[in-house]
């Protein structure tokens, strides 16, 4: 395969940059080369530093890297970003103006009419947008990012169905783990034995994202999808996985074994973090289950039961997704994978 392609870390000592550092510690393309994050861990190695929350060890052949301010040149090709929001959309473009290949996991850019909004077994075309970014044709530059970890968990989801069938109307509560407030988090006194029913701006990017996801790409732009999307969000006392009950209406009647058997139409991308299986369906009211299902596909696998009649809308379904890989950090290096072997990046 020759040399590995060189990448740093954007915010490496938070929740996102310790899963992507363990996820890519022995990944076939990549080699993690740069570490970066605030002025007050520049200059330090990463294992003094950082506070290491990943049940696996820091990978040997990064432990002793030091880690660089957030405005430093950086001796990679793809950058991968784990800032919190309050400073990731001036730092990705400073590094996408400068010649470096931006994946973030940040919110800023996402909704931006030039930059793509990916999950590659649903929208893979929508990553042409690169080649119409400013950056990209003066330096070479570019951002892509992924959604919000609860988007991608309903979209794979619904995106069958709305290839197949179309959609109407969507309705979705869900339950989310508390990883996905990254680390601290929320103290042990709001969360054990109890349901917050609030998580900031979750509501919202449930009910856009989708549609740019969804959407066409025509002419350098994306008309989005036209359907009705309400989403509820609550943070629950689950560690790991976002799991959600989603009602749906559709364009054109199906059967139950139409809407099952359209799941298989997501197929996998042969890419190093591709699961076999991108949504696994379990006839089973039972499942899934953030206990039995977590790991599914290495991560990467939503999983999905009890499809049923819906006393409002068509149909209603219960999903989940591990939301620090498939929702973050693992959808984030599928897209740079993706780049890759596409030729974004050589």
């Amino acid at each position: 395969m020759g040399d590995k392609i060189k990448i740093g870390i954007l915010g490496c000592t938070g929740a996102v940059g310790q899963k992507l550092i363990s996820l890519l510690g022995n990944h076939p393309l990549f080699e993690v080369t740069e570490l970066a994050a605030s002025d007050n861990s520049a200059g330090l190695k990463y294992s003094e530093r950082v506070n290491w929350k990943e049940a696996s060890d820091i990978p040997e052949s990064i432990k002793d890297l030091k880690i660089k301010k957030c405005s430093d040149e950086l001796g990679a090709k793809i950058l991968f970003s784990g800032l919190d929001s309050g400073v990731a959309g001036e730092i990705e473009d400073f590094y996408a103006s400068n010649g470096y290949a931006v994946v973030s996991n940040s919110k800023n850019h996402r909704m931006r009419t030039d930059v793509p909004l990916i999950i590659p077994e649903v929208n893979e075309s929508h990553f042409e947008l690169i080649k119409y970014q400013d950056s990209y044709n003066k330096s070479g530059g570019f951002i892509v990012t992924n959604p919000n970890c609860s988007t991608v968990v309903m979209a794979l989801t619904l995106f069958p169905v709305y290839k197949n069938f179309g959609l109407k109307k969507v309705i979705v509560t869900t339950m989310q783990a508390v990883s996905g407030a990254g680390y601290p988090g929320i103290p042990s006194m709001d969360i054990l034995g109890n349901v917050v029913p609030h998580i900031k701006d979750e509501e919202e990017k449930m009910q856009t994202e989708p549609l740019k996801i969804f959407g066409e790409l025509s002419s350098g732009k994306i008309d989005f999808a036209d359907f009705r999307i309400s989403a509820s969000c609550n943070r629950v006392p689950v560690r790991e996985g976002h799991t959600m009950s989603i009602s749906f209406e559709t364009n054109k009647k199906a059967s139950r074994d139409e809407i099952i058997g359209s799941f298989n139409d997501l197929e996998k991308l042969n890419l190093p973090s591709s699961p076999e299986i991108v949504i696994k369906y379990f006839d089973n009211p039972f499942r899934p289950q953030p206990l039995l299902d977590l790991n599914s596909g290495a991560g990467m696998t939503v999983s999905a039961g009890n499809l049923r009649k819906c006393g409002v809308l068509d149909w209603k379904i219960n999903s989940f997704g591990h939301n620090t890989i498939r929702g973050a950090a693992g959808a984030a290096i599928l897209n740079a994978e993706y780049l890759v072997k596409n030729k974004f990046v050589k």
